[in-house]
């Protein structure tokens, strides 16, 4: 079985993180990509854009999954995590459906309730 475990930082996580919602319609718009550069900065998320690209949506969930378990992220800071990527999806307007899937998924993966 294949190891995903990386050596992000929490911030890199967070790029990763907000890069698998904004491709959840399958584009980056602008607005998303300039709403993740100011959450992370630029060269944390070209660093982590370049990784992301090589990544098939299987490793991807992997790793999100490992990530957050590494860093053993809080209710609150899972909740953080929620909200900016709402605000995210939000970018364009509105939350479409394939957006509102990503969401409920990851939801059901990151939240320990």
């Amino acid at each position: 079985m294949e190891e995903f475990t990386t050596n992000w930082s929490r911030e890199e996580l967070k790029a990763y993180i907000l890069l698998y919602c904004a491709y959840a319609n399958f584009t980056e718009t602008k607005a998303e990509k300039d709403f993740i550069k100011q959450k992370v900065g630029d060269e944390k998320y070209k660093s982590v854009h370049r990784e992301f690209d090589r990544d098939n949506d299987y490793q991807r969930i992997q790793k999100i999954q490992a990530g957050i378990e590494r860093f053993d992220y809080s209710k609150d800071e899972i909740d953080r995590l929620f909200q900016n990527i709402k605000k995210l999806f939000l970018q364009d307007g509105e939350i479409d459906i394939l957006e509102e899937n990503i969401y409920r998924g990851l939801q059901h993966l990151l939240k320990q309730e």
